[in-house]
């Protein structure tokens, strides 16, 4: 039983973005959908002030999921808002080691190594 397709062409994976964009109009409140919607923008090189945009509304639906910092912090900081991402990145990594996160802690030298990068 295959668990997970890979995209072979253009049109499949827009099919998920379209997805996801079906999924914020129905729920806007829903943190699947931006999040969803916010990370396949940034993977398929879409719109980063939108994927800021479902990625902020995120991190603000669950403060607790590290991996939504992690992409919203690197987005702003390829934008050049760099004020914008340290608090960011910081909220990521204090959610990961305050226990409340499902996890992330993975993710944590990456938030260090990039906020090191911004001084």
């Amino acid at each position: 039983m295959q668990w997970y397709h890979a995209p072979n062409t253009r049109e499949e994976t827009s099919v998920d973005l379209d997805a996801f964009r079906q999924m914020v109009t129905k729920h806007p409140k829903g943190f699947l959908g931006r999040y969803g919607l916010g990370h396949k923008l940034i993977q398929e090189g879409g719109n980063l002030e939108e994927a800021v945009e479902h990625l902020t509304v995120a991190t603000q639906l669950d403060p607790t999921h590290v991996a939504s910092h992690l992409h919203l912090g690197r987005t702003l900081i390829s934008l050049g808002r760099k004020n914008e991402a340290r608090p960011v990145l910081q909220a990521g990594i204090d959610a990961s080691r305050s226990g409340r996160s499902n996890g992330g802690g993975d993710l944590v030298p990456e938030m260090e190594a990039l906020l090191r990068t911004l001084g």
